[in-house]
């Protein structure tokens, strides 16, 4: 299970590196070859691993959104007196 959790991070990592090198690229840039690796990398990953990272991505941003949120705006609002 650990080593699962491990390379659901491993392909997060590798998945924004290769959006950045990829939007570089869009751009006319020159890339790196580190970013050429990771690009390289990302393409050749299989399509589950791809959901898997990207679908990690978004509950963790959504997670914490709405945790920060409720801790905000849950300590501001006061409650409505009917």
């Amino acid at each position: 299970m650990a080593e699962e959790t491990a390379e659901v991070f491993d392909d997060l990592y590798l998945g924004l590196r290769a959006g950045g090198a990829l939007r570089k690229q869009r751009r006319g840039e020159a890339l790196t070859t580190e970013e050429q690796e990771a690009l390289g990398r990302w393409q050749r990953l299989s399509t589950a691993r791809k959901i898997a990272a990207l679908g990690a991505f978004a509950f963790g941003t959504f997670g914490l959104g709405f945790t920060l949120g409720g801790l905000v705006f849950g300590r501001w609002r006061k409650p409505k007196t009917s």
